[in-house]
């Protein structure tokens, strides 16, 4: 019987491309997701769900050999010209859809879509060869709290040897606030939202109090000055439905100037 518990990351992923272009915002960054990579060794495969990918129903990428999409805009010539070429793995992919709608969810392969920068600029901080296979899954339009807890859950079914599942984000994104001057009081909004989620995510208490936290996460401190929309936290909720489970490990980052969070499940 394949063991179907997973490694599951959660991570912050930075202002667009970057992380990898010398940044000196994304320096703790970098260097976390390079002792990331270490800790966790060589997956046999990686699904990401970025949160920069919304489809009315949950998508898988099932391409073979995924382009990249440069989704981001206004930076140097040098940024639409980076280079990731991981293979797809249309089997996984097969296997996502499988078990994903086995466990009520209803979703769909997408053999065109590429991967976004929330994919590939982390994973060439993390695996430079770029030698691992890749699948993208989507986040839900509407960005339903409890649609994306039940997407994690959905992954639990998913037989895989050495999977890695990252759940790709920013636990603070507000981007007036990322150009707007720090203050006391911003600093302390910043802070307290993510001492909230280490205390949801990385202390013990029972899997309903985890999820009913994460449910009612607009209740938590400076929730929606954190996150004005919610697209870079829900991958939190699909990391956290996939696990059932504190998180293992925790850290706390300096990015871009604001203090964010990377969760690590073993």
């Amino acid at each position: 019987m394949t063991d179907t518990r997973h490694t599951v990351l959660y991570i912050s992923h930075g202002a667009g491309p970057l992380p990898i272009l010398g940044d000196e915002a994304h320096t703790e960054m970098v260097a976390n997701l390079k002792e990331l990579a270490s800790r966790i060794g060589k997956p046999s495969a990686i699904v990401v769900v970025s949160a920069h990918w919304e489809e009315p129903v949950p998508a898988v990428t099932g391409a073979a050999r995924p382009e990249l999409i440069y989704d981001y805009y206004g930076f140097p010539q040098e940024s639409y010209e980076i280079e990731y070429p991981a293979p797809g793995e249309p089997k996984l992919a097969a296997a996502l859809h499988g078990a994903l709608t086995r466990s009520g969810v209803e979703c769909r392969l997408d053999g065109q879509r590429g991967l976004d920068h929330g994919v590939f600029i982390p994973l060439k901080i993390m695996y430079p060869e770029a030698d691992i296979p890749c699948v993208q899954l989507s986040l839900i339009q509407g960005l339903d709290p409890a649609a994306h807890v039940a997407l994690g859950k959905g992954l639990v079914g998913v037989e895989h040897d050495n999977l890695l599942i990252i759940g790709s984000g920013f636990s603070f994104h507000n981007m007036r606030a990322f150009f707007a001057p720090d203050t006391p009081d911003t600093r302390q909004q910043n802070a307290a939202f993510q001492e909230w989620l280490v205390e949801t995510c990385a202390t013990d208490m029972s899997a309903k109090d985890r999820e009913d936290r994460l449910l009612d996460w607009e209740s938590a401190p400076h929730a929606r000055y954190c996150h004005p929309r919610e697209e870079h936290l829900l991958p939190l909720h699909v990391c956290c439905g996939a696990t059932g489970r504190p998180a293992d490990d925790h850290y706390g980052l300096t990015i871009f100037g604001k203090q964010a969070t990377a969760f690590l499940w073993e």
